[in-house]
């Protein structure tokens, strides 16, 4: 089973790549597999640095919201991830 954290697109090239935000880490994957078109601001799953899926802001601020809450979760438990 794969988890994939909701990422916001905040830019796209003339290459089809875009720069995410994935919970404050930035990175740059390809829009290539996307199966609809996307624009700055949408929330997409990524997997293995391709965007796979596009989801709504709602339900993309609560996924992410639950990671929150889970990692919080795991450094109370022993102090460490």
């Amino acid at each position: 089973m794969c988890l994939s954290i909701p990422s916001e697109i905040l830019s796209i090239d003339e290459n089809n790549m875009a720069l995410i935000d994935t919970m404050g880490v930035r990175r740059h994957i390809s829009l290539d597999l996307m199966p609809e078109p996307v624009e700055v601001g949408d929330f997409i799953l990524l997997h293995v640095g391709f965007a796979i899926g596009k989801i709504s802001r709602e339900e993309a601020l609560a996924s992410l919201e639950t990671y929150r809450e889970l990692l919080e979760q795991m450094e109370n438990r022993d102090g460490t991830l």
